[in-house]
Order: structure tokens, then C-alpha cells, then sequence
């Protein structure tokens, strides 16, 4: 035994010595040959064990932030992940899982527009291209509710075990996706026209440092963060995450499958069946509310003052797609680029307070929709969010004569 702790002592020294090399500036294509010959394969435990005594010592987190990227690509292909925990569909590791799927989905169609603009003339028209690229960042933005429920479910629960170095590293990296997710996203909203010589100057000076960026983390978090997380909390804890997550939302992926752990009693959760929602008017339980809202005849959506999708209703007959994927998504996501401005403007003038309502009725399939937007707001006067109301109104119009209460029979 003391022989096995004297290994793994000594090849965390020697990880923290690769480290600090590069913290010295050695180049990790001179390091990783390095950690492969005298480490063979290390356990992601250790990984984040040698990061936190870092810290601990007195390197600067700071430091730590500015080495993260270099580190990563000296140990890929040497971090050993080979005994991680199997997860079962709805865990929130899987949900993880499943983000990342859809992620990488994203980065893999948008390094492929990439690559299309290397075969074109520099003096071409290459709008269509940008076009298809600015698409797929609206949908890697949705990564920001990913990142959110590390942030504020996942980490806290790491610190409680001590491990406060690494989340707060990975927070700064997060931080920096979202620079080079917002600069990117700012320069696609560029004119009607752009060469591809233009194209191809914006794809590596700006697009790419946010596609990289992601991809990186993705990396981070299957290899490192999300086997550390499973070997650290416990059953209870990660229930506790599951319940929570719903509330902040999910990224490209809509999970489906609900997760309960044998080892939490059901008493430990919370029955809504316990709890009643108090209004003026008298209260109801959770149940009784959701069973209301999905069963009125029509779609509501709402949408809080931050212009953040919060809530929508799941009736029998939807009139729009919708799934918990948009839950803490930005609204104006959510609409196509022909339309956003529009949205926006009604957004602007609900803020502002200029209006307070905004119809609109189309025809789809020979159906009669309507859509109503509302301004809710508190008794003061303050803007809460908008509610979308969408109704489909095609039997209603052709209703003629009366049909009383009187007249009512079973079918």
C-alpha cells in the first residue's frame, strides 16, 4: 500500500512539475512527450488534485486561468478516463452528456461552413455562408444555460468537498466563451454583403476563438470535470441538482427521462402535493395549477422582464413546437432572423411602456391562428415579462346559432 500512495505522490509531483513548466513557458508539444514517457496514463483525479495543491501553494488562480488551455492540450491523450462511472438516462451527468452531444453537433456543422470557404474565390459573395454560420451561433449560445447550472448546482457542491481551484478556473474560462461567443455574435451582424476574403478574416480572427473555446471546454468536462464530479458527490447531492435544474434550463437537448435515486427516500423530496400556490383569489396545489394551464384552450409562453424564456404550457394540441431546451433561453433566439427585429421592437415598446399588447392572427394549414403578446405588469406599474398567447380559432369563426347549457348531451 505505501508503495501504491509512494506512486502516486511521486507522479503528482512529476504532473505539477509539467505544469509549472509550462507555467515557465515551455511549449506543450516539448511537455506532453515528457508526461507520456514518465507518467503513462493519469487518472483525471489526480489532474484536479495537482491543480488545487497549485492553488494552494500559491500560484495564482489567475495564472492557473492563463495555463488552463496549454495544460489541457499537453495531458489530451494522456489523462486516463477509462474506469468513469456509467450514468443512467435523466442523471444530470448525462444530461451534461447529452448537451455536450449536441454542442460538438454544432461545432462540427460550423467548422464544416469553415472549411466551404477555402474553395471559394476571395472577391465571391459569401452572405449565404455567413448566414448559415450566424444560425448555428444562435444555437452554440444556447450553451450559456449549461455553463449556468455548473456555475450555480454543480460547484457549490464541489467547494463543500474543498475542491474550490478548479471550478473557479472553469468559471473564468466560461467567461471567456461568453466574450467570444458575444464579439462573434456582434460581428455576424454584419451587412447584406461580404466577400469571402472577408468572410474568411472574420472566421479566423473572431468566430473561431468562440468555436475553439467551446469545443476546449467540452473537452475539460468529459475528461476531467464530470468523472471528478461522480467520484465526489454523493447520490443525494446530485438529486438535489436534478430537482434544481429545470429552473435555469437545459442547452440543445431536452431531457425527458425523469431520475430518481434508489438510495433518496421519496420523502426526501419535495411532494407537490403538500405545498398549495397562494393568490388573492384562493390557492391551489402544483398539480391542480399545471393541469389547468394545460388544459385551457390555448398556448401560453412566458417570458420574464430579463426577456428570458421561463415557461410554457404542454396541452394535447400544441400550436408551436416548443420543448424545455428554450427555458432560459433569450427570446429573440428563439425567432428567426427575418423576424427578430420585429420581436424586438415589441419587446422595446412593452419595456418602455409605450404599449401593452400587440395581436397578430395567420393562417397555417387552412387553420385561423391567433397570437397576442401582453405586457404583465406588478400593481405598481413595474414590467414583469411578456405573456404569448396563441390560439387556434378555426371552429370558434364558424360557430352560428346558440348551444345552451340546456342542450347539452353526452357524446
Amino acid at each position: 500500500m505505501s508503495e501504491l500512495v509512494n506512486q502516486v505522490r511521486q507522479r503528482k509531483e512529476l504532473l505539477k512539475h509539467m505544469i509549472l513548466q509550462l507555467h515557465e513557458g515551455k511549449a506543450p508539444e516539448e511537455v506532453k512527450p515528457q508526461l507520456l514517457r514518465l507518467l503513462g496514463r493519469v487518472p483525471y483525479s489526480e489532474v484536479v488534485e495537482v491543480e488545487q495543491e497549485l492553488i494552494s501553494e500559491g500560484l495564482p488562480s489567475d495564472e492557473v486561468l492563463k495555463l488552463c488551455d496549454m495544460h489541457t492540450a499537453a495531458m489530451k491523450g494522456v489523462i486516463d478516463a477509462s474506469n468513469q462511472k456509467v450514468v443512467p438516462s435523466g442523471h444530470p451527468v448525462d444530461t451534461f452528456h447529452q448537451e455536450n452531444k449536441a454542442l460538438q453537433g454544432e461545432l462540427t456543422l460550423t467548422e464544416k461552413l469553415y472549411d466551404e470557404t477555402k474553395g471559394l474565390l476571395d472577391d465571391a459573395d459569401a452572405s449565404e455562408l455567413i448566414g448559415q454560420i450566424r444560425t448555428h451561433f444562435g444555437m452554440l449560445s444556447d450553451v450559456e444555460k449549461h455553463y449556468m447550472r455548473k456555475e450555480n448546482l454543480l460547484f457549490p457542491f464541489l467547494e463543500k468537498k474543498g475542491i474550490t481551484g478548479p471550478p473557479k478556473v472553469m468559471w473564468g474560462k466560461h467567461d471567456e466563451v461568453r466574450e467570444y461567443l458575444k464579439g462573434a455574435i456582434e460581428a455576424l451582424q454584419v451587412g447584406a454583403v461580404i466577400t469571402v476574403a472577408e468572410a474568411k478574416s472574420l472566421i479566423e480572427l473572431v468566430l473561431r476563438l468562440a468555436t475553439d473555446a467551446i469545443g476546449e471546454m467540452i473537452y475539460k468536462e468529459e475528461e476531467i470535470l464530470l468523472p471528478m464530479s461522480l467520484d465526489k458527490l454523493s447520490e443525494s447531492e446530485w438529486y438535489s441538482i436534478y430537482t434544481q435544474s429545470p429552473e435555469l434550463g437545459f442547452c440543445l437537448f431536452d431531457p425527458t427521462t425523469p431520475w430518481q435515486p434508489e438510495s433518496v427516500p421519496v420523502g426526501e423530496a419535495v411532494k407537490e402535493s403538500q405545498a398549495r400556490v397562494r393568490f388573492p383569489s384562493g390557492s391551489m396545489t402544483p398539480a391542480e395549477l399545471n393541469a389547468i394551464l394545460n388544459t385551457i384552450p390555448f398556448d401560453l409562453t412566458f417570458v420574464d422582464k430579463d426577456d428570458t424564456v421561463r415557461y410554457f404550457t404542454q396541452g394535447r394540441e400544441r400550436i408551436f413546437a416548443r420543448n424545455r431546451a428554450i427555458i432560459g433561453r433569450k427570446v429573440q433566439l428563439c425567432h428567426p432572423p427575418s423576424s427578430v427585429h420585429i420581436v424586438q421592437q415589441i419587446l422595446d415598446n412593452f419595456h418602455s411602456g409605450k404599449q401593452d399588447r400587440a395581436p397578430f392572427w395567420i393562417t397555417i394549414n387552412d387553420r385561423f391562428i391567433h397570437i397576442e403578446y401582453y405586457a404583465l405588469r406588478d400593481d405598481n406599474g413595474e414590467y414583469l415579462g411578456t405573456l404569448e398567447v396563441s390560439q387556434d380559432l378555426t371552429e370558434k369563426r364558424a360557430l352560428e346559432g346558440e348551444h345552451r347549457l340546456l342542450t347539452y348531451a353526452e357524446k
